[in-house]
């Protein structure tokens, strides 16, 4: 029999169509979700067993770990991921037993390093007693970090050397840092995090109760309530030295300090 043009055209079609199918599935189709605790005991086991695309899904309950996506681009979440359920975010817990950061990134990882739906406290570092960033930019989203501490800086984020994390829905609260710098947010060497719709309210430090920025950090805050901070000394919301925030549908009150700016100290 002799084929048509027509029965031509199609078979091209459906070669095409197989070929691309096999592209996507080659590409996209063996991302994993692994769930906690049912896969694995830990959330750091089910990074550890994760690659660069997969989501580590965690049940609702505390956690007493801390960890580290150890350069994995990855999602881990609370069950909000999959129901939009914001009650997931109080019940799902990484509690840092004081131990050292809750949540470090620090490998390089990129946007697609995802962290939500979750409640991180009670971490204690020399650096970044909730979150960790360093030469790192992850996104954070519809997260709580909430009382954590750092003997030197960021009590409850820490932004070091080209960090550039977003946090979007996101509350930092009641974190402190007690002998250091920047009690909510520490900002340093060119890290220009980006908040919005994020409220940072009753953390303390030395110097800049919500927010430390210093050299060349320039954070980007949108739809931000910064409130009833404190310091020792200088720069009870803000604190900038050598930085230049943008600052859109900012509010700034009742933060406090003993010296100079109690909102802000520039």
């Amino acid at each position: 029999c002799k084929n048509s043009v027509t029965d031509m055209s199609i078979s091209i079609s459906f070669l095409k169509k197989f070929l691309t199918s096999i592209v996507f599935i080659a590409t996209f189709g063996f991302a994993t979700t692994i769930n906690i605790p049912a896969d694995y005991s830990t959330i750091q086991a089910g990074i550890d067993a994760s690659s660069d695309g997969d989501t580590v899904l965690v049940a609702e309950g505390t956690y007493v770990e801390n960890i580290n996506y150890n350069g994995k681009n990855i999602v881990v979440g609370s069950l909000y991921l999959t129901t939009s359920d914001t009650s997931y975010i109080s019940s799902t817990i990484i509690d840092g037993d004081e131990t050292g950061s809750v949540v470090t990134f620090d490998s390089g990882e990129n946007a697609t390093a995802v962290l939500s739906g979750l409640t991180v406290i009670n971490g204690y570092g020399g650096y970044g007693g909730g979150i960790f960033c360093n030469n790192s930019s992850p996104s954070l989203t519809n997260i709580s970090v909430s009382g954590n501490s750092a003997s030197n800086n960021g009590g409850g984020v820490y932004c070091y050397d080209y960090s550039n994390p977003t946090f979007t829905n996101v509350t930092i609260s009641n974190n402190s840092a007690p002998t250091g710098i920047g009690g909510g947010v520490y900002c340093r060497i060119y890290s220009n995090p980006t908040f919005t719709n994020v409220t940072i309210s009753n953390n303390s430090a030395m110097n800049g109760g919500g927010v430390y920025c210093y050299y060349y950090s320039n954070p980007t805050f949108t739809n931000v309530t910064i409130s009833n901070n404190s310091v020792v000394n200088n720069g009870g919301g803000i604190f900038c030295v050598s930085s230049s925030p943008s600052l859109t549908n900012v509010t700034l009150t009742n933060n406090s300090c003993s010296y100079n700016g109690g909102g802000m100290y520039l």
